[in-house]
């Protein structure tokens, strides 16, 4: 039980650096380059998916803690910052395994499902809240 209280305060300390890291980098990255599309997101987004594809590789073989490093900075810092690292890291995991269809539905359904979860979730926030 003790050890699952300090993963969790391994994950939580570390998802709150990241979410200070993505609010820095969508505040710097609209003062740089607007407001008229989203590059926040996609900077974001593909720098953390470039993180954990590298962490990947070298986490398994520099660090004797990579249990905790990895709860850390992966789950933690990276799922802060962003979860479309862990997609991007689960997906290319269902490439390499050569398991395309697998990797082709989880790329349609994420972003199908999700579109329809945004969509639905402002609907009824319209629907619920018709001032707002």
């Amino acid at each position: 039980m003790k050890i699952a209280i300090i993963k969790l305060a391994t994950v939580a300390f570390g998802g709150a650096i990241g979410a200070m890291l993505r609010y820095s980098m969508a505040a710097m990255s609209a003062n740089w380059l607007g407001r008229d599309f989203p590059y926040h997101t996609l900077i974001v987004n593909v720098t953390g998916s470039l993180m954990i594809g590298y962490l990947l590789v070298w986490l398994p073989h520099h660090d004797d803690s990579s249990e905790f490093v990895r709860l850390a900075v992966m789950t933690g810092v990276l799922g802060g910052f962003t979860t479309f690292s862990a997609f991007s890291m689960e997906t290319l995991v269902l490439l390499q395994d050569g398991d395309v269809g697998k990797a082709l539905a989880n790329i349609a359904l994420t972003l199908i499902l999700c579109l329809l979860a945004v969509w639905l979730g402002f609907n009824t926030g319209r629907w619920l809240h018709p001032a707002a």
